[in-house]
């Protein structure tokens, strides 16, 4: 019997799909949780051999614990895969070899690498950045937290963190989608209503520290491009601090517009 299961949530992903698919070990069950895409989602999921389960969008968090509560996972460990990543050979290995069999460990921190338009970035995005990505089933929830993604565990989970990263083809250059998902995802930031307890990350408490102004736009950029050498990824590096300014830009309007109509 496998001891991981691989779950990745969708939503219109025909595209990254396959490549993430392709990734993944044939030795390992994959669930498949699809929000309602209209593309060729599901189909290439099914042609793979994945369970597909389909449930309205919720967020990060809740859509996680549908996963983990109602798609019949029985194994003991559970990773989850976005649909534009790639997890190497050396991390299944690694889990295989040393977390497998760890008793003290209820969520694996695993770092990510950026890559926009293909190009990895080496330096804008400001790493390590780390996700709960690789979680005990029976021991741990996601809980909501302060950022877009709103996801997290709780700070009593054992934690322990991957020296692998994986790979994340954020971006293509689909301009328009991306802004129309990120305006969503700084609406979810503006509401969000973080659970107490949630563990935070050394850049999630920087964030909340900074709090809300407009200089905060400003210092998004300078943080990509000056302080963390963005600009030695040459114009992806650029591309990304633009990218990541206007979204924090979108988060300012979007909470002043709302202090506005509760005035």
């Amino acid at each position: 019997m496998s001891l991981l299961t691989i779950v990745i949530l969708t939503k219109n992903e025909e595209r990254n799909l396959p490549r993430c698919l392709q990734a993944i070990p044939e030795r390992y069950p994959i669930v498949v949780v699809d929000s309602g895409s209209s593309d060729g989602t599901v189909e290439i999921a099914n042609q793979r051999g994945a369970i597909v389960y389909q449930n309205p969008w919720p967020g990060f968090a809740e859509q996680r614990n549908f996963a983990l509560d109602q798609c019949g996972i029985l194994t003991p460990w559970v990773l989850f895969i976005d649909a534009d990543e790639i997890y190497p050979a050396e991390f299944y290995e690694q889990f295989e070899s040393e977390i497998a069999a760890l008793e003290v460990v209820d969520v694996v921190m695993v770092p990510s690498i950026l890559y926009l338009r293909e190009k990895r970035l080496n330096h804008a995005p400001g790493y390590p950045i780390y996700h709960p990505r690789l979680v005990r089933r029976a021991t741990t929830r996601f809980v909501t937290n302060h950022t877009g993604h709103g996801e997290a565990v709780l700070d009593t989970c054992r934690v322990s963190y991957s020296s692998i990263s994986y790979e994340h083809f954020f971006y293509h250059g689909e301009i328009m989608q991306w802004m129309h998902k990120h305006v969503g995802k700084a609406a979810q930031e503006v509401l969000l209503h973080p659970t107490e307890g949630a563990m935070m990350t050394r850049r999630g408490r920087l964030s909340v520290w900074i709090g809300r102004s407009a200089l905060r736009i400003v210092a998004r950029f300078l943080y990509h491009y000056v302080v963390r050498l963005g600009f030695l990824d040459g114009a992806a590096g650029l591309e990304f601090a633009l990218l990541f300014t206007w979204y924090e830009a979108t988060i300012y309007v979007q909470a002043k517009a709302g202090r506005f109509q509760r005035l």
